[in-house]
C-alpha cells in the first residue's frame, strides 16, 4: 500500500464525491435508519444513517473545527473513511481479521484526531498533506507524547494516524500524505515509558454501600409504592391541560374566571401556584380547566390585577384530585400530590425504574436503553407448576460484528435472554404503562414529560441525559428524606464522584460478591442471583461469545477472595488463634494468596480471575453475615452448591459445615452482635424477645467454641 490505486475495477477506490454526493452512500444505512442524511457540499456532516443504537448519541462533523486550507483534502479523506473499507491485506497485516469497518463512535475519534493534526500543520505554515513527511510526524508524535498521554493512548492515537495514510489511498485523487515511520520502524519508539498506569485497565469504582443502599430502596419505593399514585396524578393532570387547551372564551368563562379569582385578590388569600423551573407562577392551566376560561382571557386578567406578584407574596399548589395508596414507614407519603409536581415525579418514576434494571440484572448502559415494551413477558408455568422465570429478550451492541465483519450498529439479539428477578419486572412493568407498546422503555420522546407532545426525539434517552436525571433524582431523595424525618435514608455522595450509568453493573458485582448477606436491600435477590451467575446455565446470565457479567463477577470475586486470605494472614501473624475445621487448609491458602494493590483491575485478570476461583478447596470467601471465612470446598459445603458451582451460597450459610474458618476477631464480633441483640429484646414483646435472647446466645456459644478450639499459627502449620 505505498502508491495509491484508482483502477477502475479497483473495488476499494472510491469515486470522487460531487457536492450533491450524500455523506453517507445509501449501501451502508440500514432499511429500518429514517435519520436525515448531509450532502457533501455541507458545513455540518452528519454520522446519524450509520447509528441504529438508540441509546446512541448522534455524531456530527462541523467542518469550521478544521482549518480552511487543508479542508478541501480533509473531507475526501473523511468521507472514504465513512464509505471505505480498510483493504483485507492491510488488516491481516495488523492482526484485524475481517473487520472492515468501525462504529461511528470510533470515527469521531479518529477524525477528531485527524483535525488535531491539521490545526497543528496549519499552525506550522504546512497547507497540504502531501507535505507530511517522515519529519514532520516524527515531529507531530513527539509534541503529542509529551502532552502527557498515556501509552496505550498513545498507541491508539499513532494508530488513528496509520488510519489517515489508509483512507487517503482509497479515494480516487488521493492527497499524497506520506506512511507515518511507526508503521515501517516499529512504534516502541514512538511512545512514552509505560508507567503502570494505562486505560487498559477497568477504573469503574463500584459504588459505596452507604450509597447503593439507600439509592435502591428509594428507587424501589418508586416502583413499588409511589407508581400507582404518580401515574393516576400525571393521568389526571394531562386531563386538566387538555381541557384547558380545548377551551373557547365566552362571556361566561370570563365571568367564572372573575368568580374565582377575584374573591381571592380581594380578601387575600392564597393563589393557585405551580413552580416551573423553580419559579412561581399562576397555574394557569389549572385555573383554565376549573373555570373554563381560555389562557388568554387568564393572561389578561393577571396582567389587569398583578397577579404574578401577588402569586409571589400568597401562593398555595393545587391538589390534585387523586387518592394517595403509597406509604413511607407505614404512613401516607403525600396527603396529595399538586398540580405540577406530578411532572417531576413522572420523571423520577422513569429514572427509578431504570436504576433498578440497571443494577438488578447487570445490564450495559445501552442494552438497557434498548429495551422494549413487551420483550419480558410472563413465563408459563413450569411442568411441575412452579412459576417459570422472567426472561428480557433484548439486544446487545458489544463487539457485534455483522456477516462482513463490518461493525453493526444496530447490534443483535442477545442468543441468551437476561434473567430478571422480581424487582426487575415490576420496573419494566411501570415502563410499559409510560410509553406505548412495542416502544422503548426509556423513549425520549415519551419520557420528555416536560414538554409532552413538543420535540419529537428518536431513540432512547441519552446516557448524559439519564445521568443528569439520576443525580436529580438524588437531590429528590435527599430533600424527601429529610421532609419525612428520615436523614438516615439520604443517599450521601460517593466518594468517587458521580453515580452515572456506568457504575452499576460493577457494584452488582462488587455487592454480590462482598455483602452475601446484603447489608444493602435484596439479600435473597443477590443470593439467588449469585446461584444463577455461578451455574452458568443457558437461563441465567452468560452469552454464547462473551462473558458478560460473568467476567465482572469473577473479577470482584476473585478480589474480595485475596482481600480474605491477605487479612486471615495478617491476623495471624498479629497473634490471633484461628479455629474451625477448614483452618489449617485456608492458612495454607492465604499463605500463596496473591496481594493487590489500588483498585485498578487490569481487562486481562478476568481470565485469570475464573481460573482463580476454579480451584476448589483453596479459595477464601469471607462472610461478615455468619462472622466466618468459608474455604470453599464442593463436597464439604452444607449450603448445597449447585453442581459445578465455584463459590458458596453464601446467604445459606448453615452452622457445623467443614469449610468454616474463624479467627478471634470473629469471635469479638460474635459477641458484639449478641449484646446488640440483647439491647433489642430489652424493648422487645415477650415471644420475640425470648427468640432474640435465644439467638444472642447461640452467638455466644460459638464465640466460646471458638477460644476453646482455637490455635496459634504456629500450631497449625
Amino acid at each position: 500500500m505505498t502508491t495509491a490505486l484508482a483502477h477502475e475495477d479497483d473495488p476499494y477506490v472510491l469515486p470522487v464525491p460531487s457536492p450533491d454526493t450524500p455523506v453517507v452512500l445509501p449501501r451502508w444505512i440500514s432499511p429500518g435508519n429514517t435519520h436525515p442524511n448531509s450532502h457533501y457540499r455541507d458545513p455540518v456532516w452528519s454520522l446519524a444513517p450509520l447509528i441504529d443504537n438508540p441509546g446512541a448519541t448522534l455524531i456530527t462533523i462541523h467542518w469550521r473545527n478544521c482549518p480552511a486550507p487543508l479542508q478541501g483534502e480533509m473531507k475526501h479523506v473523511v468521507w472514504a473513511l465513512i464509505n471505505g473499507e480498510r483493504r483485507p491485506t492491510f488488516l491481516r497485516s495488523k492482526g484485524l481479521s475481517a473487520r472492515g469497518r468501525v462504529s461511528a463512535s470510533t470515527m469521531l475519534q479518529k477524525y477528531c484526531e485527524w483535525f488535531r493534526l491539521a490545526n497543528w500543520l496549519h499552525q506550522h505554515g504546512i497547507t497540504h498533506l502531501a507535505d507530511c513527511t517522515a519529519d514532520v510526524w516524527r515531529a507531530y508524535a513527539s509534541e503529542r507524547r509529551d502532552e502527557g498521554i498515556s501509552r496505550v493512548h498513545a498507541e491508539v492515537v499513532l494508530g488513528y494516524f496509520t488510519d489517515l495514510w489508509v483512507y487517503d489511498q482509497l479515494s480516487a485523487h488521493p492527497a499524497g500524505i506520506s506512511r507515518p515511520p511507526w508503521d515501517t520502524e516499529g512504534i516502541d519508539d514512538f511512545l512514552p515509558a509505560a508507567d503502570g498506569a494505562d486505560s487498559a485497565e477497568n477504573s469503574t469504582e463500584p459504588l459505596d454501600p452507604q450509597v447503593m443502599g439507600p439509592l435502591l430502596v428509594w428507587a424501589l419505593r418508586f416502583v413499588d409504592d409511589f407508581a400507582d399514585d404518580i401515574l393516576a396524578a400525571w393521568a389526571e393532570q394531562r386531563r386538566l391541560v387538555d381541557v384547558a387547551a380545548n377551551n373557547t372564551a365566552t362571556s361566561a368563562s370570563r365571568a367564572a374566571l372573575k368568580e374565582y379569582l377575584l374573591p381571592l385578590v380581594d380578601t387575600g388569600a392564597p393563589l393557585p401556584a405551580v413552580h416551573v423551573k423553580g419559579r412561581l407562577y399562576l397555574a394557569r392551566d389549572y385555573v383554565a380547566a376549573y373555570t373554563g376560561a381560555t389562557h388568554t382571557q387568564i393572561e389578561r386578567f393577571v396582567k389587569l390585577h398583578g397577579l404574578q406578584d401577588l402569586v409571589l407574596q400568597r401562593s398555595a399548589l393545587c391538589p390534585l384530585d387523586v387518592p394517595i395508596a403509597g406509604r413511607i414507614e407505614g404512613r401516607p407519603w403525600r396527603e396529595h400530590i399538586a398540580f405540577g409536581e406530578a411532572t417531576t415525579l413522572m420523571q423520577h418514576l422513569g429514572t427509578a425504574a431504570a436504576i433498578v434494571i440497571l443494577y438488578l440484572t447487570g445490564m450495559r448502559p445501552q442494552e438497557a436503553q434498548a429495551l422494549r415494551s413487551g420483550r419480558c413477558p410472563d413465563p408459563d408455568p413450569a411442568h411441575d407448576g412452579t412459576p417459570g422465570r422472567h426472561l428480557i429478550h433484548s439486544h446487545h451492541f458489544k463487539n457485534v460484528l455483522d456477516e462482513d465483519g463490518n461493525h453493526a450498529s444496530a447490534g443483535e439479539v442477545r442468543e441468551v435472554p437476561w434473567v430478571a428477578i422480581t424487582p426487575v419486572v415490576r420496573a419494566i412493568r411501570v415502563l410499559e404503562r409510560m410509553v406505548p407498546e412495542g416502544e422503548l422503555l426509556l423513549s425520549a420522546a415519551h419520557h420528555d414529560v416536560h414538554r409532552p407532545g413538543g420535540r419529537q426525539f428518536q431513540g432512547a434517552i441519552r446516557r448524559t441525559s439519564l445521568n443528569r436525571r439520576i443525580e436529580a433524582f438524588v437531590a429528590w431523595v435527599n430533600r424527601e428524606a429529610e421532609t419525612q424525618g428520615l436523614p438516615d435514608q439520604a443517599v450521601p455522595e460517593d466518594t468517587h464522584g458521580a453515580i452515572g450509568m456506568s457504575r452499576f453493573r460493577r457494584t452488582l458485582a462488587w455487592h454480590v460478591a462482598r455483602r452475601p448477606g446484603g447489608l444493602i436491600a435484596l439479600a435473597i435477590q443477590y443470593g439467588h442471583m449469585r446461584t444463577v451467575l455461578d451455574t452458568r446455565t443457558t437461563s441465567g446470565y452468560a452469552s454464547r461469545s462473551r462473558r458478560g457479567l460473568h467476567s465482572v463477577l469473577d473479577v470482584e470475586t476473585a478480589l474480595a477472595a485475596a482481600d480474605t486470605a491477605v487479612r486471615l494472614r495478617d491476623r495471624a501473624a498479629a497473634g490471633e488463634k484461628i479455629s474451625g475445621p477448614a483452618a489449617r487448609r485456608a492458612l495454607t491458602s492465604a499463605g500463596h494468596a496473591p496481594r493487590f494493590e489500588g483498585r485498578l483491575v487490569p481487562k486481562t485478570f478476568a481470565r485469570k480471575a475464573s481460573k482463580f476461583l476454579a480451584r476448589d478447596g483453596v479459595v477464601l470467601y469471607d462472610n461478615p453475615d455468619a462472622f466466618l471465612i468459608c474455604a470453599y470446598k464442593h463436597d464439604n459445603a452444607l449450603c448445597e452448591p449447585a453442581p459445578g458451582a465455584t463459590a458458596p451460597r453464601q446467604y445459606a450459610c448453615t452452622p457445623g459445615c467443614g469449610n468454616t474458618v474463624r479467627t478471634d476477631t470473629h469471635a469479638r464480633q460474635l459477641r458484639r452482635r449478641a449484646e446488640e441483640i440483647d439491647q433489642l429484646a430489652a424493648r422487645a414483646p415477650g415471644p420475640v424477645a425470648k427468640r432474640l435472647r435465644a439467638n444472642a446466645d447461640r452467638l455466644r456459644e460459638t464465640a466460646d467454641t471458638h477460644d476453646a478450639t482455637a490455635q496459634t499459627i504456629e500450631a497449625l502449620t
